[in-house]
């Protein structure tokens, strides 16, 4: 992947950005930009209107599109939930579900939506907190305190759900108010065949045809929710050179960070990921291949492990891409020149960078015991962990605790971990996930480290799992509440296996910890919050800070971008669809192939449909995972497409953006409303959405 040094205006310090790069937060949003570049400048109106349409589904985005609540996201987004829905007569990736009215819609445990009502800006009062601390990791602690009371307190007065929110790499704090739905039922899901049309092998690539969509809808009391706001379908959709709009919750990215932040993700951490992800993939796999109900189970962590593999290697190539690096190392010395010039800039930051490159170094020596020394992907033993910690904890002054059992994070904790299950417990999973986890451990640490030691004795790791999961009673809400309420005291003597393999677990995980936060989190944490504050001195709020799964909006155009030697589309069709499944043989696939399968009613009803009508298409808007099932809105605020991917050129965007070939895949409004229509016999739907029959 090679990336234009013209495009690499920003990296560590962002003194002038690309048109389209960004993705601003609702408070400090590029009007000026928006009015210049484009004669659009959205008023308070419009962006509340977005702002309450626009809700967070676990993993990814989604938005309100009637009045009765439905809700339209990627079928990506809730392919674990669908595949748990079904069962062997009924399977729903298969065969694809419309719900013909309402007491047909499919109740989804476990998901929650969250909808952003306020944000308050707390930073003051946390930089206040951790003054006169007398280590970065003792300020780190009364920072993060400090976060909890005031999260708590706004808890408490809204009896919403609150989140704190880091912004600019600690540079602000903010607290973000939702209102969370719990009643989600599904409507209508297409074959996985159409919605993932071409596989893992099309994945981040374009011209695509994926068809990845589904529509939920959200109640209240039994009774379809009324949302506040609701985006309108549209009836024009784009064309090319068109203004659109992303407004959704992207996840991560580190456009903020040092080149010696970047280098050690290239040299150390994204492999460390990457190996980490496949070593899990391949735990999954095994026990899906047990039978049916045991795919059900983990699928849809499967599928997002396949996702975030492709998407992280590619993430690690634009990290290799030497040109683009250079871009970085540029940036970054700007700014560092500006700080060296000004004194003020410089007794705040002048040392910092240095002091990030001192903390990696102890990273470095760290890493594999931070990955590994934890609850090895047990369930119940990171509940027990919690139990075993909290009275001991909770007997300390606050000022000395681990910020997680803070008074103000107490509640919420106790309330987290005795709620019903969203899923029924499989002691079969639970098995299979911690002795693969352990392992794990035992191969990379070595049977002479003290966590293999404690953990495993002389036992192997299928007797240590085996024993600790039929041993325990944890997996019952009743039975974790009864500790809970009992304290120290109902922990006495108790003979829970989970409990007393926590115990042996918490010292070690402690030491780990306290050292990790000592010299790496601690000073990672305070010297990049001093690199933002001198950033801000130096260029101002000009810039948006990092993504954090938190809602953000993006704007950008219908464009094609040159690659292989030609020029890529803006859209693709119906017509390029049924070439793509022609081209592969139609009907007469070979195994390997069969990723561009379509479903026999889709060739059955070919010739209902406008062929010619768009089906996918690319826009210039800076995105990244997290962002899936986010709304693509016109000038008008109207519905016109569904952001659902990358292609393989945006994966730098992690670390930066290069607008000539950074593009979003999205699904066209007009082809979900004409698949609807025609194909899945929908009409309701349609209605519901504002179209015609």
């Amino acid at each position: 992947m090679r990336l234009s040094m013209l495009a690499l205006g920003l990296a560590c310090a962002v003194p002038m950005l690309r048109a389209e790069e960004g993705m601003w937060t609702f408070d400090n949003l590029p009007l000026k930009s928006l009015k210049a570049q484009y004669g659009f400048q959205p008023d308070k109106a419009w962006l509340d209107h977005v702002r309450l349409a626009s809700v967070r589904f676990p993993g990814g985005s989604g938005s309100f599109v009637s009045a009765e609540g439905l809700v339209l996201t990627n079928h990506h987004v809730v392919r674990g939930y669908v595949q748990r829905l079904s069962t062997r007569e009924h399977d729903l990736l298969k065969d694809g579900f419309v719900a013909a009215d309402r007491d047909q819609e499919k109740k989804v445990p476990g998901m929650e939506l969250l909808l952003l009502v306020s944000m308050e800006n707390i930073s003051d009062q946390v930089g206040k907190a951790g003054q006169g601390a007398t280590s970065e990791a003792e300020a780190l602690r009364a920072r993060e305190r400090e976060i909890q009371k005031a999260r708590e307190a706004l808890r408490t007065k809204t009896g919403l759900t609150v989140e704190p929110v880091s912004l600019y790499q600690g540079g602000e704090t903010w607290l973000y108010v939702y209102r969370k739905f719990t009643d989600v039922r599904l409507v209508m899901a297409p074959e996985l065949a159409v919605a993932r049309f071409g596989g893992d092998h099309d994945n981040f690539t374009y011209p695509r045809h994926h068809l990845d969509f589904a529509l939920m809808r959200v109640y209240e009391g039994g009774k379809p929710y009324r949302p506040e706001a609701f985006l309108h379908w549209s009836s024009a959709g784009l064309k090319a050179g068109d203004l659109a709009l992303v407004s959704g919750h992207p996840g991560t990215t580190n456009r903020l960070w040092t080149l010696a932040q970047m280098e050690y993700a290239r040299d150390l951490g994204t492999p460390l990921q990457i190996a980490a992800m496949e070593r899990r993939r391949a735990m999954l796999e095994a026990f899906a291949q047990k039978n049916f109900e045991a795919r059900a189970l983990v699928g849809g962590q499967i599928y997002g492990i396949d996702n975030g593999l492709k998407a992280t290697r590619g993430y690690l190539a634009a990290l290799k891409d030497t040109e683009a690096m250079n871009g970085v190392a540029k940036s970054e010395a700007d700014l560092k020149a500006k700080v060296a010039q000004d004194p003020k800039l410089k007794t705040l930051a002048g040392a910092s960078w240095g002091q990030v490159k001192q903390a990696l170094a102890q990273s470095r020596k760290l890493a594999v015991e931070q990955m590994l020394v934890n609850a090895r992907g047990s369930e119940l033993l990171a509940l027990a962990l919690h139990l075993v910690r909290m009275p001991v904890e909770a007997g300390k002054p606050e000022s000395t605790r681990l910020a997680e059992y803070s008074d103000a994070a107490l509640a919420p904790l106790k309330t987290r971990l005795t709620q019903s299950r969203p899923t029924p417990f499989s002691a079969e999973l639970e098995t299979h996930l911690l002795t693969e986890g352990l392992k794990e451990a035992q191969t990379l640490l070595g049977n002479a480290h003290p966590f293999v030691k404690a953990m495993l004795g002389n036992r192997s790791p299928e007797v240590v799992a085996r024993e600790a999961v039929a041993g325990s009673k944890l997996q019952d809400p009743a039975e974790v509440k009864r500790l809970l309420e009992g304290g120290a005291a109902a922990l006495e003597g108790i003979q829970d296996s989970m409990i007393l393999l926590a115990r042996k677990l918490d010292p070690l995980q402690r030491k780990v910890r306290e050292i990790f936060e000592r010299k790496v989190e601690g000073p990672l944490r305070e010297h990049a919050a001093r690199i933002a504050r001198a950033r801000f001195a130096a260029y101002g709020k000009e810039t948006y800070p990092d993504a954090t799964f938190t809602l953000r909006l993006s704007y950008g155009t219908v464009k094609d971008y040159p690659a292989n030697g030609t020029l890529i589309q803006p859209f693709t069709t119906f017509l390029g669809l049924y070439d793509r499944y022609e081209g592969w043989g139609g009907g007469t696939f070979n195994l390997d192939r069969d990723t561009w399968r379509l479903p026999a009613r889709w060739i059955e009803r070919k010739a209902r449909l406008d062929l010619r009508l768009p089906y996918n298409l690319i826009t210039t808007n800076d995105i990244i995972g997290g962002n899936s099932g986010s709304p693509l809105v016109d000038r008008k605020g109207e519905l016109v497409g569904l952001a659902f991917d990358g292609n393989l050129e945006s994966l730098g965007g992690r670390y930066y953006y290069d607008g000539r070939t950074n593009r979003t895949v999205c699904v066209d409004a007009r082809a979900i409303r004409e698949v609807l229509a025609k194909i899945y016999d929908a009409g309701h739907l349609v209605q519901e959405l504002g179209g015609v029959k």
